[in-house]
């Protein structure tokens, strides 16, 4: 019997009743997002800014609220001219001197002890950064002409949801006494927001709605400048009509326009780039549309038809989005299911679902906090993209996946670039990220290789996808082909060949990153990695009907076997002792990477269980449970594996909104835990029914349709 999705999803419809800074909504479609406080709109934006101006893990959760795009970013101007190059420093390998873009450090930016040499190192991290496009909120005013609210407490009988079927935020509170309803939603396809307020405070001017621009911030936590008033510029040009205008955005480098249409009231501007609706009723709609006209990111902007201008037109847009969402691709019901987390789990991958098409399914990869808030200036960290995006493909949703391969094609010479530069073949895919494709300095991530092969991944998932569209997987074939070639003949190539045996590194900072890059080598899920990943790049080749490249056939055959320790898998091949902190990254060579026969299953399994007996659990991260899970799923262990997805621990807990909060307000929300979360379970749901089918009965009852099996 086919499941009942609507019913799925809305028994996790979000419910809010109480004021906490750390929870917020977001609707939006992948490219767009507009994130609210329990009001439905942006109303208490001081109360949701985090304190702190450097990243601490201790610092209590706070969310921001913004608005943000796929396309909207902004460089400073760079008066002094820095060059990448002024970033670099050259480590030695077995090929020579290889320059990486290293400076400042990690530590340095964490610190803020950034010192002069390494300020060209800063700009290029600091630049391009993603822009809040600008607030949208209530104006709450105790007496008509008093000054706003900004104290939360002021709401009183709050109930805030989140409709998941339609996408659309209701909430409703009293405020002096007076009852407000708020419904906002976002368009399916458009960077647009729309909003209806109804409330007898409306007509007398005690509730207004209100516009607040920043400049873009150059602080790693908060996403706004706002005292820097000179140095961007807000102009409201009024329409013919009095129910519309636009508000023109010039910032360092991006301009966008504002397009703004309401129902009844009258627009002033009352300060530099604040701006004031006072309604003349009790009910008035609103919809604010996102252009951009230049900037770092605007070619990412989605094409568009006549753009939406009233609240129902918006509305139905997101209506439209989310049923069609909802009701294709996989589904997964746990009713029936008596095991104590069974609710909370099938909650969890329901919401994650949300989120990720909301905030992940866009033109270019997204940032680890989504359009939520601003987390290393709004990079993409591209590590991260596989959990991000892999479990569209993985749902039955390949084209959510493939919306975003797009950007790698743009960014393809740039990668070509930086091999060259380095004295490697092929393509070197960046690590942190912006639209432009250029390579943001660290002593970490510059030296990171994990990304190197997802796009082999990415392609590999795609075919399975379309295992029943042989047009489609041939066109994808074709399409992908330069890349996946570039990207295995740099794999290749990066391997230094030692007496007959390819290794990987030094200088190599691995998945778990507390290694010292220079003395790191041969880790044990990069090298498994490299191998699946140069063994499925000839596979391309073949399905193109061409030769196997000699040369990275004989690079995956001599690839150094990973390295046993007391009969388990270690790290790396040359620590002195076994870390048990961060990432246990050694068990994703099997697992997150499928069987390449470089892995001995009875020595994962070795693996896994000293994992479990040994590590500090409070110190992995979001993805780290689902990895394990994955691994526990290759091994035959499904109850094991959904037993990783609930483990009790630090970062493996999720909010009344969905999200995986990882740091106090740097990280306020981590959606590579959610991705990593639905592709974990698809992997254990479709080796289960491969195998004994122990979810078919028992405590854990999961019925699911429509999942792809991974390769």
């Amino acid at each position: 019997m086919p499941i009942d999705r609507q019913s799925v999803v809305n028994r996790h419809r979000v419910e809010l009743n109480a004021l906490d800074p750390g929870v917020v909504l977001t609707v939006g479609n992948g490219d767009f997002g507009f994130t609210t406080d329990v009001t439905g709109l942006q109303t208490f934006t001081d109360w949701h800014e985090p304190v702190m101006s450097v990243p601490d893990e201790n610092a209590p959760r706070v969310t921001n609220t913004c608005t943000m795009s796929s396309w909207g970013w902004d460089e400073h101007l760079n008066p002094d001219g820095f060059e990448l190059a002024e970033a670099m420093t050259e480590y030695e390998t077995q090929r020579g001197p290889v320059p990486y873009p290293d400076r400042p450090s990690l530590s340095a930016l964490v610190s803020g002890s950034v010192e002069r040499p390494d300020l060209a190192g800063l700009w290029f991290v600091q630049n391009p950064h993603r822009i809040d496009l600008g607030r949208v909120g209530l104006i709450l005013k105790p007496q008509p002409g008093a000054e706003p609210e900004t104290d939360p407490s002021v709401i009183k009988n709050l109930n805030a949801s989140l409709d998941l079927w339609t996408g659309l935020i209701t909430s409703r509170f009293d405020y002096l006494e007076q009852p407000v309803e708020v419904i906002t939603t976002a368009h399916g396809q458009q960077s647009t927001m729309a909003t209806r307020v109804t409330s007898p405070l409306l007509a007398t001017g005690q509730i207004g709605i209100g516009l607040r621009f920043g400049f873009g911030s150059t602080n790693f936590v908060r996403p706004n400048d706002w005292e820097a008033e000179d140095r961007h510029s807000s102009v409201l040009e009024m329409a013919s009509t009095d129910r519309e205008a636009t508000i023109r955005r010039t910032l360092a480098s991006a301009k966008y326009d504002v397009d703004l249409h309401w129902s009844a009231g009258r627009l002033a501007q009352t300060g530099a780039h604040r701006f004031e609706l006072a309604a003349d009723s009790t009910t008035i709609e609103f919809v604010a549309g996102f252009q951009p006209l230049a900037g770092p990111g605007s070619n990412f902007a989605q094409a568009s038809d006549t753009p939406a201008t009233s609240f129902e037109q918006v509305k139905a847009s997101s209506r439209a989005l989310w049923e069609e969402y909802w009701s294709s691709g996989g589904a997964v019901d746990f009713a029936g299911s008596t095991h104590p987390v069974a609710d909370e789990l099938e909650r969890r991958v329901v919401l994650s679902q949300y989120l990720t098409r909301v905030h992940c399914a866009g033109a270019t990869p997204p940032q680890e906090t989504g359009f939520v808030t601003n987390s290393w200036l709004g990079k993409f960290h591209l590590e991260m993209h596989w959990w991000h995006a892999a479990h569209f493909a993985l749902w039955g949703r390949p084209e959510l996946l493939e919306r975003s391969l797009g950007w790698y094609e743009s960014i393809h010479a740039a990668a070509q670039s930086t091999a060259r530069l380095q004295g490697y073949a092929g393509a070197r895919w960046p690590k942190q990220v912006g639209p432009d494709g250029r390579e943001s300095p660290s002593d970490i991530g510059s030296l990171l290789v994990w990304q190197q092969p997802h796009l082999l991944y990415f392609a590999e998932l795609l075919w399975h996808a379309h295992q029943n569209d042989s047009q489609r997987q041939a066109d994808l074939t074709q399409r992908l082909a330069p890349l996946l070639q570039d990207t295995a003949a740099f794999m290749a190539d990066y391997a230094s060949e030692e007496g007959s045996v390819f290794h990987l590194g030094p200088p190599l900072m691995p998945a778990q990153e507390f290694y010292k890059a220079t003395e790191t080598s041969d880790p044990t899920f990069e090298l498994a990695y490299w191998a699946w990943g140069l063994e499925t790049a000839q596979r391309f080749r073949e399905r193109q009907g061409l030769e196997r490249v000699t040369e990275w056939e004989r690079v995956r055959q001599q690839l150094a076997a990973p390295t046993l320790t007391d009969g388990h898998y270690a790290a790396v091949a040359n620590e002195d002792t076994t870390r048990t902190d961060d990432h246990p990254a050694m068990t994703l060579a099997l697992g997150f990477v499928p069987p390449t026969g470089v892995i001995d299953p009875s020595a994962m399994q070795r693996t896994v269980d000293w994992v479990q007996d040994n590590w500090h659990w409070d110190s992995t991260w979001g993805w780290d449970f689902p990895a394990l899970a994955m691994t526990a799923a290759r091994l035959g262990q499904p109850e094991a594996g959904l037993g990783f997805l609930v483990r009790d621990a630090l970062k493996n807990c999720y909010d009344r909104a969905g999200h995986n909060p990882q740091m106090g307000s740097f990280l306020p929300v981590y959606l590579p835990g959610n991705g990593a979360l639905l592709a974990a379970l698809s992997l254990l749901l479709t080796q289960d029914e491969q195998a004994n089918g122990v979810f078919e009965a028992g405590a854990w009852q999961i019925h699911h349709e429509g999942l792809i099996a991974a390769p």
